[in-house]
């Protein structure tokens, strides 16, 4: 734990970290994005799935291979998939506890958008934690693991590479963090990826954990054994 001595800077994805991907909220979103591809394309179910996780894969979102391949505006595919449930998410009083002993300052790097993280942290009762949240519009639609947005996502919250760590589900989204000096915590039930990258075709999954410092099953649990070591 010594590495968390000097950050300053506590950022986090949103979905499928500060929950388990075992509440299946981001099943509700897998679902409408494979539901808004079949539509927008006129393909079958199967095909627009395949398609869901070749993008993924090959862009970062399922949003950047629209966009990139089909001209596809982003508005209105993510007002469609963000249209979700989120009460079957149960508020997470342990998280909240976590993070206000946490010291420094809190944020989310999200490639989702500001309404749908306001959702999910206000269901989880975690929303006054957090400073600000930088999403897919304020990176002006390039996602995670694009290495471009991870500096102007640290020059919008002001802070230093070198004092910040980053908690993140999919292994590849670390990659750039790594690169430039972050602290990287992998979040993810199996211990090793997300259940949304194991869906993907195997050559876009990461192979390589040399760029993963952490890893946990439990954000709560490891944020507070964090406090404990400072």
């Amino acid at each position: 734990m010594q590495r968390f001595a000097t950050i300053e800077g506590w950022v986090f994805d949103l979905d499928n970290t500060l929950y388990p991907a075992s509440q299946n909220l981001f099943a509700q979103i897998d679902k409408r994005m494979t539901a808004f591809i079949g539509e927008a394309l006129a393909v079958e179910r199967d095909e627009a799935y395949r398609l869901q996780k070749q993008f993924l894969g090959e862009y970062g979102t399922t949003l950047a291979g629209l966009m990139n391949k089909h001209g596809l505006p982003p508005g209105p595919f993510l007002d469609f998939v963000h249209d979700i449930d989120v009460s079957v998410l149960a508020p997470d009083p342990n998280l909240s506890e976590a993070l206000a002993a946490l010291p420094g300052k809190k944020f989310i790097f999200t490639n989702g958008t500001v309404a749908h993280a306001e959702r999910v942290m206000g269901q989880l009762g975690v929303d006054a934690h957090f400073e600000d949240i930088f999403d897919i519009v304020a990176g002006d639609y390039l996602p995670k693991p694009n290495p471009e947005i991870y500096p102007a996502m640290l020059a919008r919250f002001g802070l230093e590479a070198e004092n910040t760590a980053f908690f993140e589900d999919m292994a590849r989204n670390l990659t750039p963090a790594h690169q430039l000096g972050m602290t990287t915590i992998l979040v993810a039930e199996s211990g090793n990826d997300s259940l949304e990258v194991m869906s993907m075709p195997l050559e876009y999954r990461e192979q390589d954990d040399t760029h993963i410092h952490h890893k946990t099953d439990n954000l709560a649990d490891f944020l507070k054994t964090v406090t404990q070591s400072l």
